[in-house]
Formats: C-alpha cells, structure tokens, sequence
C-alpha cells in the first residue's frame, strides 16, 4: 500500500459514492439560490447513491483494507451529503427572516452532530461484527443517517400546509430525525423489494414537493 501512486482506494463502488457527494454539492448550490425543490431532489438522489454503493460493493472482488477503507469513505461521505447538506438547506429556508436564522443554526448543528456520534459508533459495531462473520447485515442500531434524504421532502410537504411555518417545520423535523440517530432502536435494513419499495417512496414524496 506504501507504494501506491495514489493514496486511497478505486473502485465502482467508491465512484458511486463520490457520485453522492458530487450531488449533495448540488443540493448546497441549488439550496442557496433558493431553488429548494431541486435542492432536494439532489439530496435524494445522494440517498439513492448510498442506497447502492454496498450493494455494488458486494459485487466486486476488493481486498480486506479495500473494505476496511469503504467503511471509513461511506462514513465520511455520508456526514457531508446527509448531515451537513441537510442542516445548510434548513438555514437556506429562513433567507427571508434572516433573525431567525439562529433556529436552524442550532437544529442544524444538533442534526449533523447525532449524525457523526451514529456514524462513529456504527463503524466501531461493524469492524467488531464484520471481523467475526461475513454475512450481511440485517438491522441498524439508530436510523441511519440517510434517512435525511427522506426527511427533507416530507418536511418541505408538510410545511406546504402552513407556508409561513415552513422553516421551524423543518427544523423540527430535523431534530427529531436527529433523536432518533442516536436512539438505540433497531431499524431493519432494506433489501431487495425494500429497497424497491423505498425508490417508490422517494418518488412518490418528490412528486409531492413538485406539486407543493
């Protein structure tokens, strides 16, 4: 590994997660010219892009510091598009009442730091587990991180219904969402026709902020 040309490690997987940050970058953009339907679009298809990246991982041959560094890079990644980008979308919406800016500082802020606290102790659980069997993992211990990017749209919905209220709706919704990051509650971990079902939801909730 020392002798490497490049530091890190390459491979389709790694390329589809790099993908997710390159959207979640766009959702930052989009959110800050006040293009917040499209902002979250963007942030959804971060999530589709994490949603994947381990099933093509499993796919292909890698090598056991290969594996090792994917966990560290998903982590990594995943803070920045569905904790960071999140929290920046939530003070994008209060643009127009600048002085409340602060709410979404703070809900933001509790958002991405749960976030980070159930990334490093999911990675300290899954070196522990993967170093003991091989078979894939059928539960999460706190709702993983990517389900940001099914918090944004259904925020953004409900705040549809009481304009005015949108951004502390989001807020508020963020800091439940970072409740439960860092509850220790099983949550089953989709597969197959979950996967499917969850692609369906996405869609169905984009449509909604189309719409709204």
């Amino acid at each position: 590994m020392e002798n490497k040309r490049f530091v890190g490690f390459y491979n389709p997987s790694v390329i589809l997660t790099y993908c997710g940050v390159l959207c979640a970058f766009v959702s930052i953009y989009l959110g800050s010219i006040a293009n917040y339907k499209w902002s979250i679009f963007f942030l959804m298809l971060a999530g589709v892009c994490d949603m994947f990246d381990g099933t093509v991982a499993r796919m292909i041959k890698r090598s056991d510091e290969a594996k090792k560094f994917g966990i560290q890079l998903d982590s990594i990644c995943d803070i920045c598009c569905f904790g960071v980008t999140p929290a920046l979308l939530g003070m994008h919406l209060f643009a127009e009442s600048p002085k409340d800016t602060w709410i979404a500082f703070v809900a933001g802020f509790i958002l991405t730091i749960c976030g980070i606290i159930r990334l490093a102790y999911f990675n300290v659980l899954e070196e522990e587990r993967t170093s003991k069997t091989s078979e894939r993992r059928t539960t999460y211990q706190g709702l993983p991180i990517t389900s940001s990017a099914i918090m944004a749209p259904v925020a953004y919905i409900f705040g549809a219904f009481v304009p005015d209220a949108r951004p502390l709706i989001y807020c508020f919704f963020e800091l439940l969402v970072a409740f439960l990051f860092v509850f220790n509650l099983p949550w089953p971990k989709p597969h197959g026709k979950g996967m499917i079902g969850l692609i369906i939801v996405g869609l169905a909730l984009f449509t909604g902020v189309l719409l709204l």
